[in-house]
């Protein structure tokens, strides 16, 4: 059964179990407690409550049985790339990207990986069934299935859902990253790229160090505005779907992140037939 759930954030609300494992909710309260908790272990650099430090260390959880396997979508520069990053330190997923996927696989000269080139080279989209397969190889490999997985910006389809659903590969949550329009632009336009070490800067938020890396900054083709305009998904896919308000802290979107993880594994837990038996 699926299920969307919108992020909520009223000024004092109050934090109670999700009635059931198909629908839940989380409060903004959820979110400040979740920061008062060890497992983010926060370095403050202000007395100000009202505050979150930039820099901040997430604290491994322990391993999810069975192993956890998640979802995550978001428009360019929605801040998907820092989130997966948080979201593997701290459950221990393998990360997933079926864009590198798909590069590995050209650069590999792989039977899928020469199929896939033959369209891009003629300025095509790879059709579903390549990148289904190359998507469906690699979460069935024995990390992915051990310590479960986190598949980034995949599946962009309900055919493309509805293919993997096919192969058993159904996620306990698919996390959608909900950034408005205007942040997007400012975020995509003003973003560059360091070709030597690959390091992402942001002309505004995160500018380079010296004015060495400056000079060498390249931005990338489909970082405009017309690109970030034209990212307007819409998810019917048959999952339990939260959305999350990308347009705040990297923290902050963390905590929200966690904070429907460390429920829905609570939910799991207390309807596990162990739990139900004592």
């Amino acid at each position: 059964m699926a299920c969307c759930v919108n992020y909520i954030s009223p000024p004092r609300a109050s934090l109670s179990p999700p009635p059931s494992r198909s629908s839940f909710s989380f409060s903004g309260d959820a979110v400040h407690s979740l920061l008062r908790e060890p497992t983010l272990l926060l370095r403050r650099h202000s007395r100000s409550p009202s505050i979150v430090a930039p820099r901040f260390q997430v604290v491994a959880a322990e391993k999810a049985e069975p192993p956890l396997k998640i979802m995550i979508s978001g428009a360019p520069a929605s801040g998907k790339g820092t989130q997966c990053e948080l979201i593997t330190q701290k459950y221990g997923l393998v990360h997933i990207s079926a864009g590198d996927l798909l590069r590995a696989e050209i650069a590999s000269g792989s039977g899928n990986g020469k199929l896939a080139k033959e369209y891009m080279e003629k300025g095509q989209l790879v059709p579903d069934e390549i990148v289904v397969m190359m998507v469906k190889d690699r979460l069935s490999q024995t990390d992915s299935q051990q310590n479960g997985w986190l598949l980034d910006g995949y599946p962009r389809s309900s055919s493309q859902a509805t293919a993997l659903k096919g192969f058993g590969f159904q996620p306990d949550l698919f996390i959608v990253l909900e950034v408005p329009e205007d942040i997007l632009i400012e975020r995509v336009v003003g973003r560059r790229l360091d070709p030597v070490t690959g390091k992402i800067y942001h002309l505004k938020y995160s500018p380079p160090e010296t004015e060495e890396i400056a000079a060498r900054l390249t931005q990338r083709f489909d970082d405009t505005e017309e690109k970030a305009k034209s990212h307007a998904a819409k998810w019917s896919f048959d999952y339990c779907i939260i959305q999350i308000k990308g347009n705040r802290s990297k923290e902050e979107v963390f905590a929200q992140i966690d904070t429907a993880l460390s429920q829905m594994l609570q939910q799991r837990n207390n309807t596990s037939p162990s739990s139900l038996s004592s």
